[in-house]
């Protein structure tokens, strides 16, 4: 009499499973490093804005011009990346200081700006 031959290894239905189960995982690994990517790119661009406006303030801090009340906007630049920076100043209760305030926006690509950052600080009015 002859012994039955048992095989040994996986069935088809268990490989694909196994599959199965890995591409999940993968495509949730995946989508793990896209986010810690997309937010990598996101700090990296408030950091240059928050520099530019710091920039934008000092070189007004450092300007000879007077200081007069009114909005501008002007095309900024950091680190090869463009921004947009809107200066408002604003008079204050002593006439001898202007109240500056510098936003820093990039444009998306469908054209909407957002906002990066934003500082405020009070100088003289260099009369």
């Amino acid at each position: 009499m002859a012994k039955p031959v048992t095989e040994r290894g996986f069935t088809l239905l268990e490989v694909l499973v196994a599959l199965v189960i890995i591409g999940v995982a993968l495509t949730a690994s995946m989508r793990g490093a896209m986010s810690l990517t997309s937010t990598a790119e996101y700090t990296r661009q408030k950091l240059l804005a928050v520099l530019t406006a710091e920039n934008r303030l000092l070189e007004l801090r450092l300007g000879r011009e007077r200081l007069e009340p009114g909005e501008m906007v002007l095309a900024c630049e950091q680190g090869g990346v463009s921004f947009v920076c809107s200066q408002a100043v604003k008079p204050t209760p002593n006439p001898f200081f202007r109240r500056v305030e510098v936003k820093v926006f990039r444009s998306d690509e469908d054209g909407n700006r957002r906002q990066l950052a934003e500082l405020m600080t009070v100088m003289p009015t260099n009369q």
